[in-house]
């Protein structure tokens, strides 16, 4: 029982498209990857060099100079919630990735998630979606358990804005709970505060463990010239909440240095001293594997065309160590593709939807589409998941899906039922699941497979992502269906009227369409991060390695005694 029986999986290549077919595909996807890439960089530039000049006048570092230096060399951090108000304009004034970098680094050989102000913008303010952003970051560190450092040069609210960002129940002040659940759980945090720190920036360092403070660096309820106003007391915020005050009166910091490089310095020791990384030790002998199969393939095997099918077992081949996976209860909801595969050298669980056709159980001789989710494929995903929780396997979900199954002999069979089973033990796993939305993201069915709604730890979106509860087309269809025959042609013969119809479904699949644009959930949180499909790899050894990276505060089990091995032999019984 202790052996995984994993085979190959994929093929070169060369034996799945043909020349043709593969350059046309990736010219395609590489069109809507270049424009990933020149957003990355816009995002990427703040509010521009003149503002950059600004910080560097000032003796101190920007934020992604400061997560540079921090990190390990040769290593490159992962950054989530880039597009984050992407677009949107407060007033004349952006605010790019919400005036805060959120970002998956390696320091010391272990991963962390880094939080750090973007002083470029608005002098690190928060504007509206920059608390639910950062909140999003603490989270995923508090699943992972991910030591937290929080890099602050923060002026506290854009007040202009602060309607949209003070109250409610994800407002500013649920930063500083999640400071405090973090803390509770015993996950680590470090602060290093480099400048501003007013109001709430004021707060967000305080329940750190370890409090560093730059000579520059000062933390106060309210400003100097707040101060001044209400009280008409003439002071500095550096005099009032400088390092002279908080470390060595207030204790509110525990260490002064004199500039945001030995800062950092002490941030890599303060992880240094932190209990190392567990991966190796569930690795084994087992060590990091590249793919059979080169993931930079990915590329040109998706059609853009969400409509056409591609062979879902070659994407797992160009994700899993040297193309090996396990097909768990291949023979069910042919629908589905469960299994188990090493990334990085470590076991991680996968779903994925086939696409295209598959035998349909319920009318042998006859083939349903596959990418939607029908009885058989609904419990066995129930199964597979319970198991793989109950195992303490990571479970990444890889989602092409269309919706479930409707109809009379659907809801004969029960699928709102069998969805719902599904549905609660998504809900209840304490294993870490991931979510990619390599294209479709459709309805109840994106919901199913462990959609943003269902608490995944990241949920990943490529530039083919579609969220919607139905197509541009179809949903146009059905707002006027009154006004179409069985053929959904136009049923007035008045010209004029017909016109004013056939503008309006135009109008009304074109606005759709244009909603499902992954900048646009990327924009509203909706999704954690854009990602092009040659980085997939590298992002699931990622998930994958952070998941085990902890130890001792969740069962993994060894392949000895994994339930996955009895649900096999049982199925196997029963044929």
């Amino acid at each position: 029982m202790a052996h995984v029986p994993i085979k190959p999986v994929g093929a070169p290549r060369e034996r799945v498209v043909d020349d043709a077919t593969f350059g046309r595909q990736r010219e395609a996807l590489g069109e809507l990857e270049a424009r990933l890439d020149v957003r990355r960089e816009e995002v990427r530039a703040g509010w521009g060099e003149k503002y950059v000049g600004r910080v560097h006048a000032k003796g101190k570092l920007t934020a992604r100079e400061r997560l540079a230096r921090l990190i390990d060399p040769g290593t490159t951090p992962r950054e989530v919630g880039t597009f984050v108000n992407y677009g949107e304009t407060f007033g004349r004034l952006r605010s790019p990735a919400a005036g805060v970098v959120t970002a998956f680094a390696r320091i010391a050989g272990r991963w962390c998630m880094v939080i750090a102000n973007d002083n470029t913008v608005a002098s690190g303010a928060w504007w509206p979606r920059t608390p639910e952003k950062i909140q999003r970051a603490q989270e995923m560190a508090r699943r992972l358990r991910l030591p937290t450092i929080y890099l602050v040069d923060c002026s506290g609210l854009f007040l202009p804005e602060q309607r949209r960002s003070f109250g409610g129940a994800r407002g500013a002040g649920h930063i500083f709970k999640m400071n405090a659940l973090l803390s509770a759980e015993g996950v680590p945090q470090i602060a290093g505060v480099f400048g501003d720190c007013i109001a709430g920036g004021g707060y967000m360092p305080i329940i750190s463990d370890r409090v560093y403070m730059t000579e520059q660096a000062y933390m106060v309820i309210a400003g100097a010239a707040l101060i001044k106003g209400a009280k008409s007391q003439k002071m500095t915020s550096l005099g009032i909440g400088g390092p002279e005050v908080h470390v060595h009166r207030s204790g509110c910091a525990d260490v002064r240095v004199p500039d945001d490089d030995t800062l950092l310095a002490c941030i890599r020791r303060e992880v240094e001293r932190l209990p190392s990384s567990a991966a190796p030790y569930y690795r084994g002998d087992a060590g990091p594997v590249e793919p059979m199969q080169p993931p930079r393939e990915l590329a040109g095997l998706m059609p853009r065309d969400h409509r056409e099918a591609y062979d879902a077992e070659q994407v797992l081949a160009r994700l899993v160590d040297q193309s090996l996976f396990w097909e768990v209860l291949p023979d069910v909801g042919r629908e589905m593709i469960t299994g188990v595969g090493r990334v990085g050298g470590l076991w991680a669980g996968f779903v994925i939807n086939r696409q295209g056709l598959v035998d349909d159980p319920e009318h042998p001789g006859k083939k349903k589409p596959a990418g939607s989710l029908y009885r058989g494929g609904i419990a066995k995903l129930a199964a597979f998941s319970r198991a793989c929780n109950d195992d303490g396997l990571p479970l990444l979900w890889l989602q092409d899906i269309s919706g479930f199954d409707i109809g009379a002999e659907a809801e004969a069979q029960g699928l709102l039922a069998y969805g719902s089973s599904l549905i609660y033990a998504n809900s209840t796993n304490t294993t870490p699941m991931f979510t990619v939305l390599l294209r479709k993201a459709s309805g109840a069915g994106y919901y199913a497979m462990a959609g943003l709604p269902y608490d995944p730890v990241i949920q990943l979106s490529t530039v083919l992502s579609r969220q919607s509860v139905m197509e541009g087309r179809t949903l146009a269809i059905a707002t006027y269906n009154t006004k179409l025959d069985d053929d959904f042609e136009i049923l007035s013969d008045d010209p004029e009227e017909r016109a004013t119809i056939a503008q309006g479904m135009k109008d009304t699949e074109a606005r759709i369409e244009a909603d499902m644009d992954p900048f646009v959930a990327a924009q509203r949180l909706d999704t954690d991060e854009i990602v092009r499909f040659g980085e997939l790899r590298s992002w699931l050894e990622l998930c994958v390695e952070a998941s085990y990276q902890g130890i001792g505060h969740r069962r993994v089990k060894n392949p000895r005694i994994w339930s996955l091995h009895d649900l096999d032999v049982l199925v196997e019984a029963v044929r």
